[in-house]
């Protein structure tokens, strides 16, 4: 009987927690728009991807020649 003077005050704090998380998370925008997210991986990207700085062979330090792609001997 005495574990439920712990248990009660503990579920009030974890009550009074969750209540806040979900008060905070509807102010900062987070329920705004459930719907377009998961809509957005079925859309297709007709523009073909642009190459990032960095990613050709002469930045990785190998030439960029068909004997770069050979495995070494």
């Amino acid at each position: 009987m005495n574990i439920l003077l712990a248990l009660i005050p503990v579920s009030i704090l974890l009550l009074g927690a969750a209540i806040w998380a979900f008060l905070w998370a509807v102010r900062r925008g987070q329920f705004d728009d459930l719907d377009t997210p998961a809509l957005d991986i079925l859309r297709r990207d007709d523009a073909p991807a642009q190459p990032r700085r960095g990613d050709d062979a002469a930045s990785n330090g190998r030439a960029a020649t068909d004997e770069s792609t050979e495995p070494p001997r």
